[in-house]
């Protein structure tokens, strides 16, 4: 380390000028030890000394000799045999063989490795190393951990205008990278500067998306190809379906054109299950269902209008706001629609009506989750209003299973991909639930409050580990859940299908008691004289209004009466009380005289 002092002094001031020069070394004093002097002295002790504990290392760097590899490849023949005898001959090379088989050096060679060779097999047959004992038993988990999840990451919007996440998807090799649409759902009231642009991120990465998507207007939906993890397709806010392809850029590869597209916002996008894996299906708040072939996207291969009517007429459709499809029954799928009601519908119906199946009673709200148990298919789970219900295909009329009602709206749910007993919910209180109904079925297992603001969306990974959550300000948490809520317990398939089947059997009885009972009121009601009922129902009319009329007098004067007092003990002054007693006799006066008059009306009415 250099020091260096700058002199700020005039030269005149230094004094007289040193002037050095080399000369031997020579001893000026030399004081020898005094014993004396040493006896005086005092030890010290302890005496505190520093000392460094830590391994002196030392760091090395070679730089290798780069090693160059190249592939060879060698053609084996048959070999062996003497120069006079042709291997292509059959004759020559059992001639051949005969003569060495007689030969006493080969069966004494045969001899000795055969006994070398039966040992092995021996051992073989005895045991055998590489023998699953216990695979066809089924895992079994014994853990007495609470449930639990923590946060491993969190990936905040980077625009200064913030926005909302509101759908997300996750890489489909290996689920390392997580694609989240951002987009504003408040008509009209976006904020000006709001940006367009959606992002997929790296797991190991927040500070930096990995890849910025350009529509031309926010994306609602954004979901990746499960057969081509380099194709990705988005549904816009201005109804229009875009697609890219990650190896050409961030602008968008293909764009439905506007007079073909949706007229709503699109808030479901799902792939099919093709051949090609080119083929997708989506939905919107418009009142329709359009299937499309992202080769061309310039108009929809087919179009269904969600009229549960049946008529086909756009102004009496259902505005879809979720959408589910599940790839084992490729011909069925289920739309949740604004006004709460579920469609269930068939995509190889000759006609329109016959695509449009049944309807489930849902929800008070908007159906913002729908989507099949993975493990039982005909059990699918809807999240809407202040509940989640799970209902079961058999049972049309009422949910098998739901919630309690939350103190806060619920916005989105899902299914464990792992454990059939298991679902998540998000809310508007920025809540994260865990329910496992084998575990309990009043509360959920798990509540967990991931960020201030409201959740919006909801995806989990397709190992059950993980879960991101995308809030109203754009942030999206990654959550690693618990070994025991990832995990399938000993014997939860048999239990979570016993639970769906018992509670569809309760429902069925429940309604068809409810049927019966309506039946017997309708033949009651039947039965009766009609014009019986007609005079009835005139007379009590009339005795209804009559009664209805001076209640309402009576109240109006009873009112009067109360405002007049009021007003006559204001302006009174302070006197006797023989004039606070006159005042008294003549209001009750009054009223009797109204009594009087009330009863006088009565009976001129009874006696019309």
């Amino acid at each position: 380390m250099e020091i260096v002092y700058v002199y700020i002094k005039k030269r005149s001031e230094f004094g007289k000028q040193c002037n050095f020069s080399d000369h031997q070394a020579e001893l000026n004093i030399d004081i020898q030890p005094n014993p004396e002097l040493a006896e005086q002295f005092v030890e010290r002790n302890p005496v505190d000394m520093g000392i460094q504990c830590s391994v002196s290392m030392s760091e090395h760097e070679a730089n290798t000799e780069r090693f160059e590899m190249e592939t060879r490849g060698v053609n084996h023949l048959e070999g062996g045999w003497p120069k006079d005898v042709n291997p292509q001959e059959l004759e020559q090379t059992i001639r051949f063989r005969k003569k060495v088989e007689k030969d006493e050096n080969y069966i004494n060679a045969i001899m000795q490795l055969g006994s070398v060779m039966e040992h092995c097999i021996k051992q073989n047959n005895a045991i055998d190393i590489y023998e699953e004992y216990f695979d066809d038993e089924d895992p079994v988990e014994v853990t007495g951990e609470a449930p639990s999840a923590k946060t491993i990451n969190v990936f905040r919007d980077p625009q200064e205008v913030k926005r909302t996440a509101t759908h997300l998807s996750w890489y489909p090799d290996g689920n390392r990278k997580l694609a989240v649409a951002y987009s504003c759902l408040n008509f009209q009231r976006a904020p000006m500067g709001m940006s367009f642009e959606s992002y997929i991120w790296d797991m190991e990465n927040p500070n930096k998306p990995e890849m910025t998507l350009k529509p031309s207007s926010p994306l609602v939906t954004l979901e990746y190809n499960p057969k081509d993890s380099h194709i990705l397709l988005g549904g816009c806010y201005n109804g229009q379906i875009a697609c890219w392809d990650t190896r050409k850029g961030s602008m968008v590869a293909e764009l439905s054109t506007i007079e073909f597209s949706h007229r709503d916002p699109v808030y479901g996008t799902i792939w099919l299950q093709s051949k090609t894996g080119t083929e997708c299906f989506s939905a919107s708040t418009d009142g329709q269902v359009m299937w499309w072939d992202i080769r061309k996207l310039s108009e929809p291969t087919e179009l269904l209008i969600m009229d549960i009517t049946k008529k086909e007429m756009l102004e009496n459709s259902l505005g879809a706001i979720s959408l589910e499809f599940e790839p084992t029954l490729p011909t069925k799928f289920m739309v949740g629609t604004e006004q709460g009601i579920i469609i269930s519908c068939n995509r190889k119906g000759k006609t329109a009506a016959e695509k449009i199946v049944c309807t489930f009673p849902g929800h008070h709200g908007p159906v913002y989750a729908l989507q099949r148990n993975p493990f039982y298919p005909k059990n699918f789970l809807t999240v809407g209003d202040w509940t989640a219900r799970i209902w079961s295909e058999d049972s049309r009329e009422s949910s098998i299973m739901w919630t309690k009602y939350h103190m806060a709206y619920l916005t989105d749910g899902a299914w464990s991909p792992v454990r059939p007993a298991v679902f998540f919910t998000t809310k508007m209180d920025g809540t994260l639930d865990i329910w496992d109904f084998v575990f309990k079925q009043c509360d959920p297992a798990l509540s967990l409050k991931v960020c201030d603001e409201a959740l919006y969306c909801l995806r989990v990974q397709d190992n059950g580990c993980l879960t991101a959550c995308g809030s109203q300000l754009g942030t999206t948490t990654l959550l690693e859940v618990s070994h025991g809520l990832s995990t399938v317990q000993r014997n939860e398939k048999n239990i979570a299908s016993s639970i769906f089947e018992r509670e569809t059997r309760r429902e069925k009885l429940l309604e068809a008691r409810h049927r019966e009972m309506r039946l017997k009121e309708k033949g009651k009601t039947e039965g009766k004289d009609e014009d019986m009922r007609y005079e009835e129902v005139s007379v009590d009319l009339e005795k209804l209004v009559n009664e209805a009329e001076k209640e309402f007098f009576d109240t109006i004067f009873t009112e009067l009466r109360k405002k007049e007092i009021d007003a006559l003990k204001l302006e009174a002054k302070p006197s006797t009380g023989e004039e606070e007693e006159e005042t008294e006799q003549g209001i009750e006066g009054e009223e009797e005289e109204d009594r009087e008059e009330g009863a006088r009306d009565d009976e001129d009415e009874a006696g019309d």
